[in-house]
């Protein structure tokens, strides 16, 4: 999976990576499903660990273009998981009190507490993605934020949060197509907005936009995957790979039993 790891930001480019690839997997679809339920259930297996052992904590960023597919990742790779011990905070416009406060402040009470996994569905990078391409703010105070941000989520690092961010990354011509699969199919006419179509005619701003804000803040900390997110199985197969191969290098295990666990066995099976 280093292959979409942002490990050397002097040389990244957004551009170089065609989000119509599946050059990881060569089995086709059919396998490659079969291949996420298998590693799904490690999944499991390894946030029922993570929950029980209550030292370690995760927080995994999504960020991607309207109808990049950051629900249906969500629904998809974590479908099974006990939902006690994983949470998802979406951030959308920021209300009068939010916008009252610093930028960041929404968003670090959301972060994930011990035994926790939280995934971000959209995140403190709205401001310098969405707030930089609509000249919210002006550019010299925007830019000051990449360093906010990698100093934020040092913090969160040295605090013992594994963090992992992904740009789920499809092309132009497939946003179309979701676009038009939202008009057409009944279910999924509510998903649909006008105003996606007055942001999608910002494509080239937002790819300049993720371009440097992958390249400011893509850290050994705090790494960038850019996923080619054209095909769902392949999105979804990469995704699952990276988060269960992370949680698998925590070494966790489960808390020792209390002392002489054997004895109370008897008591229970006395009771009348």
């Amino acid at each position: 999976m280093e292959k979409y790891k942002i490990s050397d930001t002097s040389i990244f480019k957004l551009a170089n990576f065609d989000p119509d690839e599946t050059d990881l997997w060569s089995n086709g679809k059919k396998e490659a499903k079969k291949e996420i339920g298998k590693m799904r259930e490690d999944l499991i297996n390894l946030q029922r660990t993570l929950y029980a052992e209550n030292k370690h904590k995760l927080l995994i960023v999504l960020q991607a273009m309207d109808a990049g597919g950051k629900d249906g990742t969500i629904r998809s790779i974590f479908k099974g998981v006990n939902p006690q011990g994983v949470k998802v905070a979406g951030f959308k416009v920021p209300t009068e009190e939010e916008i009252s406060h610093d930028y960041l402040w929404r968003i670090h009470k959301h972060t994930p507490r011990n035994g926790e996994i939280v995934i971000f569905n959209r995140s403190h990078y709205e401001d310098v993605l969405v707030v930089r391409v609509h000249q919210l703010v002006p550019e010299k105070r925007w830019q000051k934020r990449y360093h906010h941000i990698r100093e934020f989520e040092k913090l969160l690092s040295d605090e013992g949060t594994t963090i992992l961010k992904f740009f789920l990354h499809i092309s132009l011509e497939e946003q179309k197509e979701r676009f038009l699969e939202r008009i057409e199919m009944k279910e999924k006419q509510w998903k649909f907005n006008p105003g996606d179509l007055e942001e999608r005619k910002l494509w080239g701003q937002y790819m300049d936009a993720f371009q440097q804000t992958i390249k400011e803040t893509s850290t050994a900390h705090a790494p960038w995957y850019v996923i080619p997110a054209n095909r769902n199985w392949y999105r979804d197969f990469l995704v699952t790979s990276i988060i269960v191969e992370t949680l698998k290098k925590l070494k966790m295990k489960y808390p020792n039993p209390v002392e002489d666990i054997e004895k109370y066995k008897p008591i229970l099976l006395q009771e009348k």
